[in-house]
């Protein structure tokens, strides 16, 4: 039976939701033409206009809230922060910004090289992502990371991360969910964790990052719901069996990962996977994906430290996972983001 009342709910959450973020976009913006220390990066590709943007991303919230009224998963539930706490991660962000905009001014992304975890993660990892203080290593970078990300995507992030529940939803028919692994390969601060028990109370779910910050971030997400298993190891060398997971997913990871990384996660994807397993990935979009957009694509590591994004927007994901045995579903592409379903091929 169709839930148009969750539909309907859904819709109207997500409306003020833009809103809201849409205004602070707005205000984050005007704020950084304040500090006005650089010059605005100009595209030599076209741009979409603010209505394309906007039309585009109404069309990202109703087939959410389509899939809410058909009962593929539940409606969007952020992470339940109080008012005030939020309000402050809120405050927190444009307090940051100064000293953020200084150092893109600078193009200094070596923050995070200072903190004590930066000695036991990868180099490519110890740097300022997005110019954020501390990188990805500290706890306030983790407070705020979901407040940032929400605001650059005027509230479209959580969105985009829950179209990867449309192709899990189809590959858990007639499947127990008792039965069901599934495993997300830089989880973050575990928002798609907390979309998927909400949607799977029962499923198995692993959670791997590099940051121990952000898995405590995830364990909060995940508090007073079932909890998943978080460990701290890098996507290229995962501490998990061959065979061993039914779901993969990678969300808004690859960009951030240098070529030969990129294809060693890739690797790592398959081998954990089952034969026939689902792997779900989710990043930016690539050039010529919409042609109209490749501006935003060339302006996006000019405004924020990507120093792997030119690459990842060129390069030939197609190939690289039918290389590791991750055969071709479907690839769509909601707002800003691309949605690539793959199925690793079952032994002869």
């Amino acid at each position: 039976m169709a839930d148009t009342l969750g539909m309907a709910a859904q819709l109207a959450g997500q409306s003020l939701r833009f809103g809201w973020y849409f205004a602070l976009n707005r205000a984050l913006d005007w704020r950084t033409d304040q500090l006005g220390k650089t010059p605005r990066y100009k595209p030599t590709r076209p741009v979409p206009t603010m209505q394309q943007l906007l039309a585009d991303r109404a069309q990202l919230l109703m087939a959410d809230a389509m899939a809410v009224r058909d009962g593929l998963y539940p409606p969007m539930d952020d992470d339940g922060a109080s008012p005030l706490r939020y309000l402050g991660r809120v405050r927190q962000m444009f307090a940051d910004l100064p000293e953020a905009y200084a150092r893109r001014a600078e193009k200094d992304a070596t923050t995070a090289k200072a903190e004590a975890a930066a000695a036991s993660v990868p180099d490519y990892y110890a740097q300022d992502f997005h110019f954020q203080t501390g990188g990805y290593l500290t706890e306030d970078s983790a407070s705020l990371y979901d407040v940032q990300v929400e605001t650059l995507f005027m509230g479209a992030a959580g969105p985009m991360r829950r179209t990867a529940l449309t192709p899990i939803a189809e590959f858990m028919r007639g499947r127990d969910q008792r039965q069901v692994t599934l495993l997300d390969v830089a989880c973050g601060t575990g928002r798609f964790l907390r979309q998927v028990r909400l949607a799977y109370p029962a499923m198995q779910l692993k959670g791997l990052d590099l940051s121990q910050p952000y898995l405590d971030e995830a364990a909060r997400q995940l508090k007073g719901l079932r909890s998943a298993e978080l460990m701290q190891a890098p996507g290229e060398a995962m501490p998990l069996a061959d065979a061993s997971a039914d779901i993969v997913t990678s969300i808004f990871l690859f960009h951030e990962l240098p070529p030969q990384v990129r294809r060693a996660v890739t690797a790592e994807v398959a081998r954990v996977l089952k034969p026939g397993g689902l792997f779900v990935f989710i990043d930016s979009l690539q050039m010529g994906d919409k042609p109209g957009w490749d501006g935003l694509l060339e302006a996006f590591p000019e405004r924020f430290h990507e120093p792997y994004y030119r690459h990842y927007a060129i390069d030939d994901l197609d190939g690289m996972f039918e290389a590791a045995g991750l055969q071709a579903d479907t690839t769509s592409t909601p707002f800003l983001a691309k949605l690539m379903v793959r199925t690793k091929t079952p032994p002869v």
